[in-house]
């Protein structure tokens, strides 16, 4: 009797076994499979990422050629500026202190008029602060902001 016990007890284990090796086949197989999916369509998707990346290198090669050639032509634009500054500075500023003395000498030889009274400065009160009116020019030596004789 205890030998018909065991054979029905190895009999039970090996069908539990063949039960759960079928299973673990089914899980591989569908592993497997799933394996193979996400390969094929990886496949196409790194091609892509790497034609996407070569365009991009491009493109980055192509700015790094334009911001260089922004370089080159700033460079340039201030080389110009220098040498236009350094050429024509000089001489204007002499025609400007040409023409003033010439201004200086006409006012001068020509007489002038007597200059009008002038009325006291108007202020502005702002806030509690006074604010000066604004100064005029000073003409024949006179202080802009009246005589205080």
């Amino acid at each position: 009797m205890a030998g018909i016990l065991v054979a029905v007890f190895w009999a039970i284990l090996v069908s539990f076994l063949a039960v759960v090796l079928v299973r673990l086949a089914q899980t591989l197989r569908a592993t497997t499979k799933l394996v193979a999916d996400v390969t094929e369509q990886a496949v196409p998707l790194l091609a892509d990422a790497s034609a996407t990346v070569r365009s991009a290198q491009t493109q980055l090669d192509k700015v790094d050629a334009i911001a260089t050639d922004v370089q080159e032509v700033t460079s340039n634009a201030s080389a110009l500026s220098t040498t236009v500054a350094s050429a024509f500075g000089g001489p204007l500023v002499k025609v400007a202190a040409f023409g003033y003395g010439v201004r200086q000498a006409i006012g001068r030889k020509t007489d002038p008029e007597p200059e009008p009274a002038r009325r006291p400065a108007r202020r502005t009160v702002i806030v509690g602060r006074t604010v000066p009116a604004a100064r005029g020019r000073k003409r024949n030596g006179s202080n802009s902001r009246g005589s205080k004789d």
